[in-house]
């Protein structure tokens, strides 16, 4: 059965041992690979970096670890490994002219 991300928000979320965890506020999407990356429990408002990274970690739930999606939504309780971000490359130097990588310094 497929359903929409948007009827993912408002649904019930427990854990495989029956330990209700909250309701879905929102679904993140990771645009890069097209697909469902977290799901919210609260808006996420913060004041400062690293308070939207504390609220990011403790009340969003990793895709991955949904079992099953139907009239509610499933977790694994046990959790789930992060990905570890991928490094952001720099953009590469552009190359001196010609002239100026040959130049005599007197």
């Amino acid at each position: 059965m497929a359903l929409k991300m948007s009827q993912l928000i408002g649904m019930d979320v427990y854990t495989d041992k029956a330990d209700f965890v909250g309701k879905v506020y929102d679904v993140i999407i990771d645009l890069q690979k097209g697909e469902a990356a977290r799901l919210t429990l609260e808006p996420i408002r913060a004041a400062s970096k690293e308070d939207a990274k504390r609220i990011f970690k403790e009340k969003t739930i990793m895709y991955k670890s949904v079992k099953a999606v139907e009239k509610i939504i499933i977790v694994s309780s046990q959790p789930v490994a992060e990905e570890p971000e991928e490094p952001v490359e720099a953009a590469p130097k552009k190359a001196l002219p010609y002239s100026a990588r040959y130049r005599r310094h007197f």
